[in-house]
This record gives structure tokens, sequence and C-alpha cells, in this order.
């Protein structure tokens, strides 16, 4: 069996840092200073290819669980992930057909290894047991629950005052997260503050079941590269995936209120440090110098400190210095087409407004384009933006 770190100290920072609630703490928090080898659990739905930052942080509460000894089972819910939770959204959210799910679950193990030790995880799919629930089974579930219960929280209660729609079909999910609490015994279970009401519900559940309830650790939600809460869907996201230049240049062009949350939450950067910059940046620091740390450490985490040190280099050359960066993405015509595929620009309507204010430019010679190139005689940069470059070839 594997030793247990029991240090009191390290057991209260897994229990601190990132963490907006712990429900059960002492008890938990016990059990950990005791020597216990604990089950921890986090389910991850497969609803896009990519993971971003905002994911992160349970999967850095995972790897803080399992650096002390746990061990660490993950869940992808194949089965959950068709249901679709509405924990955080505003309105319906669209069933999943399968075969979507099936995809993007394929593409999800690389990146959850760029934190985690994969061969020390137990993998498990939600639909294993799910799938195999008959109407008695789920009735049985759904009569430890109310109504009332469900329809009290805060975004289901808006949109009911709203007038708008709620399935009964979003009313199956917490059963269904519930239950995967008690088909693999957790102890812990990992999760984001909206989805403090599904752990609960394997919380409630587990005792009918003669298992001993779960302790619940929920890590804040944090704001994308706009301000405003990260979303696959709103595209405001820091994907694990990208290439180091635009993962830099992402965190450089995020919010300035938000950098001591992603220095805290999304990396594992020591806490005295992070204190330094904290205040650093209350004494009239410029914002782009503790971002820059940032970014720094983001890179060097998903990719390498080869890579960072590349990207912080390419970085200050071409926005510091108003240099052209090395790599550039080359596109072949039709231009606007390949721009949109790529989404190196979001629309038409985004091409043109960037078009009429000057922002499309030949950075060399710094003149402005008032149509975009349709062909060009020699391979061209464009710098399009603040931070986007394409070579027309």
């Amino acid at each position: 069996m594997q030793s247990m770190i029991t240090d009191v100290h390290k057991v209260d920072a897994v229990l601190s840092r990132g963490v907006s609630e712990v429900i059960g703490r002492d008890e938990l928090r016990k059990r950990m200073l005791a020597g216990e080898t604990l089950r921890i659990k986090l389910g991850i739905d497969p609803t896009s290819k990519n993971v971003h930052v905002g994911r992160s942080i349970p999967l850095l509460k995972l790897r803080d669980f399992q650096e002390l000894g746990h061990q660490i089972v993950l869940i992808i819910g194949d089965a959950t992930g068709v249901i679709g939770d509405t924990s955080d959204k505003t309105a319906e959210r669209p069933m999943l057909d399968q075969a979507t799910i099936d995809e993007n679950k394929e593409a999800y193990f690389a990146q959850i290894g760029k934190l985690l030790d994969m061969e020390k995880v137990e993998f498990r799919y939600n639909s294993d047991w799910l799938n195999k629930l008959s109407f008695k089974e789920i009735g049985e579930l759904a009569n430890l629950f109310s109504v009332a219960e469900f329809t009290a929280r805060e975004n289901i209660k808006k949109r009911l005052d709203e007038g708008k729609r709620v399935s009964l079909r979003e009313m199956l999910y917490p059963l269904m997260q519930g239950y995967d609490s008690v088909a693999i015994k957790a102890d812990v279970e990992i999760g984001g503050s909206d989805q403090r009401f599904n752990n609960l519900a394997g919380r409630t559940m587990q005792p009918h079941f003669g298992q001993s309830p779960q302790a619940i650790v929920l890590g804040p939600i944090v704001n994308g590269t706009d301000g405003q809460k990260m979303s696959s869907s709103r595209g405001n996201v820091i994907a694990l995936t990208m290439e180091r230049e635009e993962m830099y240049g992402k965190v450089m062009s995020m919010h300035d209120d938000d950098i001591v949350t992603y220095l805290t939450v999304c990396t594992r950067i020591p806490l005295e440090e992070v204190a330094e910059l904290s205040q650093e940046l209350s004494q009239g620091v410029n914002p782009r110098d503790i971002k820059m740390r940032l970014a720094y450490e983001l890179v060097k985490m998903y990719h390498s400190a080869e890579a960072a040190d590349k990207a912080q280099q390419a970085f200050i050359y071409t926005f510091q210095k108003g240099g052209v960066p090395e790599e550039v993405e080359e596109i072949t015509a039709p231009y606007i087409d390949a721009l949109l595929a790529k989404e190196i620009v979001k629309s038409k309507s985004e091409l043109r407004t960037l078009l009429m204010a000057g922002g499309v430019r030949n950075p060399e010679t710094n003149e402005k384009y008032e149509a975009f190139p349709e062909t060009v005689e020699e391979p061209t940069v464009i710098k399009i933006g603040k931070r986007r470059f394409v070579k027309l070839i």
C-alpha cells in the first residue's frame, strides 16, 4: 500500500488552497491526518473536446490529493453528458448525441495527463452503471429528493420566474451524479461551487445504500479572458491545447482584476510568492509584469519551461518591441474563408469592424488595409487586431 502523507500543514493546504467550501471538513481532515487512503472522485462530462484552465481547478485539487497518496477516481460522464447538466446554465442545455460524447472523451486523456499521474488514476465510465438502472431503481433514487429542493436552486428558480422551460430531464442529472458516488464508493467528491446541489445529492444518497456520506470539496469559478465566467460556449477560454504563444497571449489579454485569483487557483506557485505579487500589484506595479509571470507559469505547466521561455520572448519581441513572431500561421486563398475556418476571426462582421478601425495592417510597413487582400504576389504577413498574425501564401 502507498504510504500516506499526513503532515498537518500539507493536509490543511490541500483543504484550503483553491477551495471555496468544504462540506464535512472536520471528519475529512481527521481521516486524512489518521493516514486513511481515501477515494477522491471527480466526474467530467465530455461536452467539448478541450479542457480549459477553469476546469483545471478541480484537476489540480485531484493532483493535490494524489500527491498525499490518496486514490483518484476520475469518472468520464458518457451517460451524464448525454443528459446534460444545467447547474451553471441560464437556459435548458440540449441533449448531446452519443457519437459526439464518444469523440470528445477521446480527446480528454492527453489533456488530463498534463496534471495527473495517469498510471495511478482509476478511470471509470458512468454508463457502466447508469445505463443499467431500471425505472424502479430510478424511482427509488428520486424518492430521496423533493421537487421543491430542485426548483429552489438559484438558476432554476430564476428560469421558472422568467417563464422559461425547465424539463423533467434536467431533474435526472443530480440523481445520476449522486449515484456515481454510490457506484464507486466515494469518500470525497471534488467540484465547482456551481455544482453544490449535485455534489450534495451523492452525500444524501450514500447513507440510503449503507455508505458513509462523502465529504465535498468545492472550488471557485473563474472568469474568462473577457471578465465573464469562463465557458467554452462563450469562447473566452484559455484551453490546455492552445499553442504556447496563443496561450501566453490569451493570459496577457485577461482582466487585471483576475490575476491574483488565477495565480492562486490555476497554478501551484508558492502562496508566499503569490502574496508578494499581490502586494506589488496593490503598490502600483504594472499589472502587465505580474500577468507575464502568470502567463509564463501556465505555459510551463501545459507545455514546458523551454516553451514558456520562447513564448515570453515572442511576446516581448512582438508586442513590446513591435516585431513579428518567428512562427506565424500560414493560410491560403480564399483567405477570409481560411480566417473563419481557423477561428482567427469569429465572423465576417468582426473582420469588417477591424478593417474600418484600421486594425488590419502590414506590420513591416504599417500600411492599413481597407479591404482584406484577395491575392498576394509573394508571402505576406498581416497583423489582425493586437495579437493575431497570419502569413498569406
